[in-house]
């Protein structure tokens, strides 16, 4: 197996094979994400992603799920994604989802018609990074998309059968805009209709522009209580019509939330409060990470 550079994938994907499609993102501007900055992206061959999963093949006597990598590998062509899909499906015939990370504009730009074939093809599930639901804050942190771009590429995926998992970043909007952020990326969730979300919490790495601003005073990071807030905050104005899983189960956060909305939003809600009275129900600083 090939890797270069660091692997990321998302908590769900822990027990998955991960091949790489295409090696680091290609948008690698956002001021607040690390992930990528040691690659210079590129697309893999075809010859290369199936020699790969020949030696997977060798190697594991069974793949229950695969996820392909790395940052947006949802930006590689339809024509050129759907003979990968088909040599997965091939190969590793037990196989029961294959996942992988995209941004809006990767949906954005295929067809409904492109998407059903993927979803036919064996994808089930695109990982979409939105960050926030705030305009202002997705400006200002470069994630190059728009609230409005999130939403319709979540419905046009779903609409095709295709789950989304829709990540956003607590403590994006820092504490000027804590409340613009959370609310909007609480109507976010209710208006987009993904089938699940998940929650991170910021955090800041060294040498980054977003580290920069917090040196200067440009940017003033949440503490805890304010962190707490936020999330009383999205989880409010997270009206959800039709079921949508929720988590906050990544690394990077102090509480972890697991539920269904909008079943499950007044426990939610009482868990977030309890937590703001009791701080032994929060993970530990040095046991967060990226």
């Amino acid at each position: 197996m090939q890797y270069e550079g660091s692997v990321y994938r998302p908590p769900s994907e822990a027990g998955s094979l991960i091949i790489q499609a295409t090696i680091g993102c290609s948008h690698n501007g956002c001021t607040f994400c690390p992930m990528y900055w040691d690659k210079k992206f590129k697309m893999r061959s075809f010859e290369e992603i199936y020699r790969d999963l020949q030696e997977a093949r060798r190697e594991n006597p069974r793949v229950d799920r695969i996820f392909l990598a790395d940052g947006d590998a949802l930006c590689v062509a339809t024509d050129k994604l759907l003979p990968i899909l088909g040599a997965l499906s091939a190969i590793f015939p037990e196989c029961s989802r294959v996942g992988i990370y995209g941004r809006a504009e990767n949906i954005l730009r295929k067809t409904d018609k492109e998407l059903r074939e993927l979803r036919q093809a064996g994808l089930g599930i695109i990982y979409l990074g939105a960050e926030s639901g705030s305009a202002e804050v997705l400006k200002r942190v470069n994630k190059g998309e728009t609230p409005e771009d999130m939403i319709t590429a979540v419905h046009r995926a779903e609409n095709a059968g295709i789950h989304v998992s829709v990540t956003f970043i607590s403590g994006l909007g820092g504490r000027e805009l804590l409340e613009e952020h959370a609310v909007q990326t609480g109507k976010m969730i209710g208006e987009m209709g993904a089938s699940f979300v998940g929650l991170m919490t910021l955090m800041i790495a060294p040498g980054s522009s977003l580290s920069a601003d917090i040196q200067s005073g440009k940017f003033e990071p949440l503490n805890m209580q304010e962190v707490m807030k936020e999330l009383e905050l999205i989880l409010q104005n997270a009206n959800c019509e039709k079921n949508c899983v929720i988590r906050s189960n990544h690394a990077s956060n102090r509480l972890v939330l697991k539920g269904t909305l909008p079943t499950d939003k007044q426990r939610l809600l009482n868990q977030v409060q309890s937590a703001m009275k009791d701080e032994k129900m929060l993970r530990p600083d040095k046991f967060r990470g990226f």
